[in-house]
């Protein structure tokens, strides 16, 4: 039997020169459904909530309580992009189980997207904390011998993501398929059960790393205004 490769992604149409994929297709519909489903929750709140929101206000909390405690500052600057993040990578590791549906984050072109906005993310909060000048010279930190190897760092650990996020969630939708085209309809649905368990593990990890790495950043840039600081006294 002869299988497509992860790496060939099927082409709906096009919109002018720029093919249009299913992943693609797949990402606007999921974006659509939580763009949607939010404003449903959120346009009528109130102080006795009902269970939509609720959950949405546990899941929110839970999320900036993991925030406080990994990065070790105030959640809210960061709470928009790694709630984003967890909820994304969650409902999209779970198209799977939708028939017919791949999930999106089984490419690596989606996957890449998802590590360059932590890419982005942490220059920008660093940035941010620091200033251009202060941050590049973060770089240099603990000497400026350490000034290549930190910029190296700085592009594996988001071609990681990438890596750790695409390996996990491609090998279980083609193990699934595998066995579902051998044993027939009965047999993959506990490995769907485990399924789902690996894609809420999944988002948690690349969320918890995106906290590391922007935290990180943060951390780089208070240990560089510390150095700084006497110099200038001074």
């Amino acid at each position: 039997m002869k299988f497509a490769s992860p790496l060939e992604n099927h082409v709906l149409f096009s919109i002018g020169p720029v093919p249009i994929s299913q992943p693609v297709v797949t990402t606007w519909g999921i974006m659509a459904l939580l763009t949607l489903g939010s404003w449903l929750i959120t346009r009528r709140l109130a102080l006795r909530p009902s269970r939509p929101q609720a959950a949405l206000e546990l899941l929110v909390t839970t999320i900036a309580g993991q925030i406080r405690e990994t990065m070790e500052a105030e959640p809210r600057p960061y709470l928009p992009l790694i709630g984003t993040l967890f909820v994304f990578l969650l409902v999209a590791n779970w198209a799977s189980l939708v028939p017919g549906v791949e999930p999106p984050t089984a490419t690596l072109e989606t996957d890449a997207a998802l590590a360059l906005i932590v890419f982005g993310a942490t220059i920008w909060f660093g940035v941010r904390a620091l200033g251009a000048r202060g941050y590049l010279r973060s770089f240099a930190q603990p000497s400026i011998v350490m000034v290549p190897l930190n910029l190296v760092e700085l592009f594996t650990r988001s071609f990681s993501l990438m890596v750790r996020l695409f390996g996990n969630v491609m090998s279980g939708v083609f193990m699934i398929g595998v066995i579902l085209s051998l044993a027939g309809l009965l047999v993959p649905i506990p490995l769907m059960a485990l399924e789902m368990l690996t894609g809420a593990v999944q988002a948690y990890i690349f969320s918890a790393l995106a906290m590391v790495f922007i935290g990180s950043a943060l951390s780089e840039a208070t240990d560089t205004h510390q150095t700084l600081k006497p110099e200038t006294s001074s």
